[in-house]
């Protein structure tokens, strides 16, 4: 086998603890590493690339793994490394304008062009045997729907975990700019040339403390300004345009993808993945139109993904609907982690079929009950001031605070709501997204409410399970009037065991996890004014305010 280095002994040493801690299949080969490859693309720009190489004299196929975030570790161990061990070239190849490639990077804009370009390539070399595959996550989950928006016949499978298609829902999937998310991910990129893995891995830790200044800011436009680096040029244009409706956004998604490959494709997820909704997508879109696809998701974040469950499961996929190896095959299309039961459920779709919802109504003593409410003049109020914004605690945020947290000390503060049943005498086993139904008068036509559902345990641990912000897209036709407001929350599956408790918690916002309504009118991107806004929730026979649960049966 010519070209390329051998693995050095602490990269050799690390792959056999990953494949032993991670349960993967044995070891098929050695590993040679062939270092700055260039690419050229069609404008002339070189990318780099690092080649590994699978020490074997049969012809093995291809991973194609495309990548901002450089090419050493962690991303050359999980991404190239343990599948070249496993009989398979891969390229792992920095993207336009990022770790020696070169161009400018500027998120999606040029994957399209540059991941075609990388694969014509590929055809020149005498060592590519026409099988071709893509594999990664979060943003090398978008450089592969990149890929599939003109799926090249050597493509045969795909393996997208925590993965993105549409960068315009990622910045504002809820309505509300996903403020901390954004601005981190933007200062990450703009320091991780010059900060290295371990000091990388530091301000990442750090950033919730570190960014505090530049969250509190005001305007948000010119947020990146002061944080150094190389800068994030973009991120002023993502704020100037928060309307995903808006042309401007074309070019930042690859949503087309789900309509036209029609290669076998393994999702993975979390139930508290940043990216958690548009895996979903990807499973029902991809479903619908008989493609082959299956989807694990987790009670991981976007952060905290178990390789012990994910790297055996892809490297199951690429043998099976690649190599055409044996491997172990899955009972159902569909795997499921059921928080709260702590354990992993088998589904042949997703949601399951057999489910019936079950609705608790608020009442005047902050119950939820399942009876409606009587007539009577049932309301509460709630006031959010964004000067005091309410705080974010956990959920579906790109950090370590992010996933399941005790919520009770927010619960405290009086701009929280909640709605609590009584403990349950049996347990309540939710699949699907539960939606919010909420009749109310504001004071303030411009305005966010951030609704949760909690777990609250016997010893009165509050946990989130699920939750969503909206942002009111109309204002009230005359400030007070009282209007209905539906809002569907993000999908979870979660067993309340008996004697726990079901709560509502609402709130005016969740910062600094999503951007506060100034409660002005003015462009969020601009405005330094802040008005609060005072909500009576009504709940009683005429507007009878409920949460209406999937209930497994």
């Amino acid at each position: 086998m010519r070209g390329g280095r051998p693995l050095g002994p602490i990269q050799s040493l690390l792959g056999a603890a990953a494949g032993r801690q991670w349960r993967l299949p044995a070891r098929r080969n050695r590993v040679r590493v062939e270092r700055k490859v260039e690419v050229r693309m069609r404008d002339g720009v070189l990318l780099l690339a690092d080649h590994y190489v699978p020490v074997t004299t049969e012809p093995v196929p291809t991973i194609l793994v495309r990548c901002p975030y450089g090419r050493g570790f962690p991303y050359a161990l999980l991404s190239a490394q343990l599948y070249a061990e496993r009989g398979y070239h891969v390229l792992l190849q920095s993207t336009r304008g990022t770790f020696g490639s070169g161009g400018t990077f500027v998120p999606g804009v040029s994957e399209p062009d540059d991941a075609q370009d990388t694969v014509a390539w590929l055809r020149t070399q005498d060592w590519f045997d026409g099988r071709l595959a893509t594999a990664g996550g979060s943003y090398l989950g978008f450089t592969q729907w990149a890929l599939a928006t003109d799926p090249p016949p050597e493509l045969k499978a795909m393996v997208v975990m925590i993965g993105v298609h549409d960068l315009a829902d990622a910045a504002y999937q809820q309505g509300p700019l996903d403020l901390f998310t954004m601005l981190s991910w933007a200062d990450l990129l703009s320091h991780q040339e010059t900060a290295g893995p371990v000091a990388g891995l530091i301000r990442m830790v750090r950033a919730e403390h570190r960014l505090r200044g530049a969250l509190n800011r005001l305007p948000l436009r010119g947020s990146m300004d002061g944080l150094g680096g190389k800068g994030a040029p973009w991120y002023d244009g993502w704020i100037d345009h928060p309307d995903v409706r808006d042309p401007y956004w074309e070019r930042f998604r690859v949503t087309e993808a789900l309509t036209r490959t029609t290669v076998p494709t393994l999702l993975i997820g979390g139930w508290h993945d940043y990216f958690l909704t548009q895996t979903l997508q990807q499973y029902r879109t991809l479903r619908s139109r008989d493609v082959e696809v299956a989807v694990t998701i987790g009670p991981w974040t976007h952060l905290t993904v178990d390789n012990k469950v994910s790297m055996p499961q892809a490297v199951s996929w690429l043998d099976t609907h690649v190599a055409g190896r044996a491997a172990a095959t899955r009972e159902a299309p569909v795997r499921v982690f059921v928080g709260g039961a702590g354990e992993w459920q088998q589904h042949r779709s997703w949601p399951p079929e057999d489910t019936t919802p079950a609705t608790w109504y608020l009442g005047a003593a902050r119950e939820l009950t399942p009876a409606p409410p009587a007539d009577g003049a049932g309301t509460t109020r709630l006031r959010y001031d964004p000067a005091d914004p309410t705080p974010s605690v956990g959920g579906r945020l790109m950090a370590p605070s992010g996933g399941a947290r005790d919520n009770r000390k927010l619960e405290r503060r009086a701009d929280v709501l909640t709605f609590t049943t009584a403990p349950l005498a049996a347990s309540v086993e939710v699949h699907g997204q539960p939606v919010v139904e909420l009749h109310l008068a504001s004071d303030n036509a411009h305005a966010d409410l951030f609704v949760r559902v909690c777990d609250v345990d016997p010893a009165g641990r509050s946990i989130n399970v699920t939750d969503r912000i909206t942002r009111f897209a109309e204002p009230d036709a005359t400030p007070g009037d009282v209007r209905r407001v539906e809002i569907t929350l993000d999908p979870t599956a979660h067993r309340f065991g008996a004697g726990h408790r079901i709560r509502l918690q609402i709130s005016g916002g969740a910062f600094p996890r999503f951007a506060r309504n100034p409660g002005t009118g003015e462009a969020p991107g601009t405005a330094t004014a802040l008005h609060p806004v005072t909500h009576t929730v009504h709940h009683n026979a005429v507007h009878p305010s409920n949460i209406a649960l999937p209930v497994a049966k």
